[in-house]
């Protein structure tokens, strides 16, 4: 095979095509292999549900006012990373704080938002 057999374009793939390492150098992997993105700055946004309302009602709320929300109590939210929902989990306290633990992990196709 000769180096252009091997050269790769990003038009050469489609929607969920993803290049393959060529057989010589698939090798172990680990942790260390991502310190070049470790600094990376991502969003994390842990959504409890969604409403929709008209300005007018958005105008009338005030401190104390309830907002009903499109979920249910113990159901899933819906964990983001910069605005692609990655996984699942649920709201828990720890040290009087509120945090999320992840129970489903999202794969590509998988979301049903």
């Amino acid at each position: 095979m000769s180096d252009s057999d091997t050269d790769l374009k990003l038009d050469d793939f489609g929607p969920g095509d993803a290049p393959t390492m060529p057989e010589g150098d698939k090798e172990a992997r680990t942790a260390t292999d991502l310190a070049p993105v470790f600094d990376v700055p991502v969003s994390i946004s842990a959504v409890l549900g969604r409403a929709t309302m008209s300005v007018a009602q958005l105008l009338q709320l005030n401190s104390g006012s309830i907002l009903e929300l499109d979920r249910k109590v113990g159901e899933s939210i819906d964990i983001y990373v910069n605005n692609r929902l990655v996984a699942r989990g649920e709201v828990v306290i720890v040290d009087e704080r509120l945090g999320v633990t992840m129970t489903e992990i999202i794969k590509d196709g998988d979301s049903q938002s």
